[in-house]
């Protein structure tokens, strides 16, 4: 009796890259590490305005008209979204901790709740950067 043959798995080279379809799971678990990685980096940088700014309420101020430029508000507009993402995708990496929602439905749905969740807020955080309220 012959067995059907197998199907064979290989993987995929760095010249596939372009042509591969990443699903929304992966791509959330990807930014998840970004975002990560992010925080991270900046974690010096933001210790310093910290720590410089709680000296006196000269330098507050002086660290505060840094924050009128657009280029300013774009970075803090990157780190807060890098955060509120973080923190998303970090809640739904616990839940599959304990089991839940590893099926590729759920996985899917609580990825898209992941984008649901962090992208509006780092909307509104766009609109007050922006001074929209």
């Amino acid at each position: 009796m012959s067995e059907a043959p197998r199907p064979e798995f290989r993987n995929i080279h760095v010249t596939q890259l372009a042509n591969y379809r990443l699903p929304l799971a992966g791509i959330v678990s990807i930014l998840h590490r970004v975002s990560g990685l992010v925080m991270f980096l900046l974690i010096p940088f933001i210790l310093y305005l910290l720590e410089n700014s709680l000296t006196s309420e000269n330098t507050f101020d002086y660290f505060k008209g840094y924050t009128q430029y657009p280029l300013v508000k774009l970075f803090i507009l990157a780190l807060s979204w890098s955060y509120l993402h973080h923190f998303c995708a970090g809640i739904r990496h616990l839940l599959m901790d304990f089991h839940l929602g590893l099926d590729k439905e759920s996985s899917k749905n609580s990825a898209v709740a992941v984008f649901a969740v962090s992208l509006p807020l780092a909307g509104l955080v766009a609109l007050k950067l922006f001074g929209v309220f």
